[in-house]
């Protein structure tokens, strides 16, 4: 492949850790012995994931808050101000996975780097800051006012970035959030597959990696 103008990346579990369900195991205590917590966590997700695709866009913090408290309604636990407030504290304090820095520096050498993230601004500064590479573009759900996997918020961002879908890259762990609707719209991909996930050839062609360090050698720097 050759180095694109620019390379877009989904934020979490792409650059940064993503550590939601040991930030809900600490925050339900005590409380996740009275339940089936991995049915929980797997409720949890499905509720984030339904609540940005399909309903009204709402602020991200706004999201976490109310998915979690539905979580535990449907489990028979009492959410408490402070459950949430705990799961947002957390959020900022979220950073990069070890091979990504190293990884982003090489790479900003040759191409312009930007952040597409179902975030919003203030959480998501906190955790590129936490990067400690500089980023050229951050592009956030609360600006687009739309979630990926919706179209709305890839043509902000084409918008913003000011070039053609041939001279970017989009580089994602997140199959159904980013390298489907990507693949949509015509853009080159490299699956980010850190966690050994089954991938799809009807969403190809794309590249796939298991981690970021593989990257600067794909493209060639």
């Amino acid at each position: 492949m050759r180095p694109p103008a620019w390379i877009t990346f989904d934020c979490y579990d792409t650059l940064v850790e993503f550590p939601i369900d040991d930030v809900t195991r600490q925050i339900l205590g005590s409380r996740a012995a009275r339940i089936d917590l991995t049915a929980f966590l797997a409720d949890f997700e499905d509720r984030r994931y339904q609540t940005t695709t399909y309903g009204p866009y709402r602020p991200y913090r706004n999201v976490l808050r109310h998915t979690l408290a539905a979580t535990m309604a449907q489990y028979g636990l009492s959410c408490q101000d402070a459950d949430g407030d705990a799961l947002l504290a957390a959020v900022p304090t979220w950073g990069p996975f070890p091979d990504v820095p190293p990884a982003l520096e090489r790479l900003r050498a040759r191409c312009k780097l930007a952040i597409i993230t179902n975030s919003d601004d203030d959480l998501m500064a906190r955790n590129v800051a936490n990067i400690g590479v500089p980023i050229d573009l951050v592009i956030t759900a609360e600006q687009a006012r739309a979630y990926k996997p919706a179209p709305a918020i890839f043509a902000y961002a084409l918008e913003q970035l000011g070039c053609a879908p041939d001279e970017l890259l989009h580089v994602a762990q997140g199959f159904a959030y980013d390298i489907v609707p990507a693949h949509a719209l015509g853009w080159a991909r490299v699956w980010i597959n850190r966690y050994g996930k089954a991938g799809d050839p009807a969403y190809g062609p794309y590249q796939e990696l298991p981690d970021l360090s593989g990257l600067p050698g794909l493209l060639g720097l």
